[in-house]
């Protein structure tokens, strides 16, 4: 009767993650290579080929690489809203149709004995969403690659056990750093990415302390460090008066190795 969370990987060069119930084995993304994702889920102990269904936030690249051919390898259904399916369609290639599975945003949605909620974000795709998991009394939810969090998605990842959020860059040093004028206003605008500082915000709003688990994602590896993005968040929680020892369980997603498995 648990449920299991592992980041396989998170970042600009490649997302994806790994929850399993009981009944369910499923990946959230798969923006990195088929062999890389297999050798991912080999060494936290789970067989490639046990995986249940892939759901997919966006179309863009790094969160849809291996999705088609991880599908094909192994008959995997993947999941989608109608207009992520239209734009990545072509992207990643040949599918079976038994195989393409269409969910609506905002309408909650059952896979065996997961309830899944997927959820408005905003980031420059066509549909892009986060997820919140329900397992008996578990919420896991995880929001990233969006610039901008509504009251709505505040109010949809309150009280998640598991948090997985946004902790891109760091304002300055992206402001200063070598990237052209359009793509520093890209990241920085409401359809780009949330900063250190917007995850240490977002957190102070979102969680009670309640022995909660923060992880933070897709960090730039041009515009932050992981020591920085855990320093500049666990500032913000603590002058807010949450303790990152005692209330609440503050930790880092990687972009080239896997985290812990968290259980609950």
């Amino acid at each position: 009767m648990s449920i299991k969370f592992c980041s396989l990987a998170s970042g600009s060069s490649g997302n994806c993650q790994y929850i399993e119930t009981d009944k369910v084995k499923l990946l959230v993304d798969a923006g990195l290579s088929g062999k890389r994702i297999q050798e991912s889920l080999i060494s936290i102990g789970v067989e490639p080929s046990t995986i249940n269904g892939i759901l997919v936030t966006h179309e863009h690249k790094d969160h849809i690489h291996g999705v088609g051919i991880l599908s094909r390898r192994f008959n995997i259904p993947i999941y989608a809203n109608e207009n992520t399916w239209l734009s990545m369609k072509s992207e990643i290639g040949e599918v079976k149709e038994e195989n393409i599975m269409v969910f609506d945003t905002n309408k909650i949605f059952e896979i065996k004995d997961l309830n899944i909620h997927p959820f408005n974000i905003s980031h420059d795709s066509v549909e892009p969403v986060g997820y919140s998991f329900y397992h008996n009394n578990i919420k896991i939810s995880i929001v990233t690659d969006t610039g901008y969090v509504s009251q709505e998605v505040k109010e949809n990842i309150k009280n998640s056990h598991l948090l997985m959020i946004e902790s891109n860059h760091d304002v300055q040093m992206l402001k200063v750093g070598s990237y052209p004028w359009f793509l520093k206003k890209r990241i920085l605008g409401e359809h780009g990415h949330l900063s250190n500082d917007d995850a240490g915000r977002l957190l102070t709003e979102v969680i009670s302390g309640n022995n909660e688990c923060i992880l933070l994602g897709h960090l730039s590896k041009e515009n932050n460090f992981p020591e920085l993005a855990y320093e500049t968040v666990a500032g913000i929680l603590t002058e807010s008066g949450i303790s990152i020892t005692s209330d609440i369980s503050l930790d880092l997603t990687y972009r080239d190795k896997p985290t812990k498995v968290y259980n609950f």
